[in-house]
């Protein structure tokens, strides 16, 4: 995985700041792999509860990162009870939990 620890509890505090301590935070895509170079960093977070606006809940995630660790390319999917499952989950749910 290529984050760094800082980089990994600096996602999880804002991911919880966001929708609160119960939410789970995984890494998917290219930044899983050691081998490879460069990429965004893709999260699923997921949360136990419905979200009421989903978009404007992924952006302020996406700001309280950026804020944190910099200006970095940020992806974030999310996933809670009131939401549609896309065949994108099934690939992000394969990730590393944070």
């Amino acid at each position: 995985m290529r984050l760094t620890p800082y980089e990994i509890e600096s996602i999880k505090t804002c991911v919880k700041k966001v929708l609160g301590p119960d939410a789970k935070v995984s890494l998917f895509g290219s930044r899983t792999d050691d081998t490879k170079s460069g990429g965004d960093i893709d999260l699923l977070v997921q949360s136990p509860v419905a979200i009421d606006n989903p978009a404007m809940t992924a952006a302020r995630i996406e700001a309280e990162i950026i804020m944190t660790l910099g200006d970095q390319k940020i992806d974030v999917l999310l996933k809670a009870p009131n939401l549609a499952i896309q065949p994108i989950h099934q690939i992000a749910e394969q990730g590393i939990l944070l």
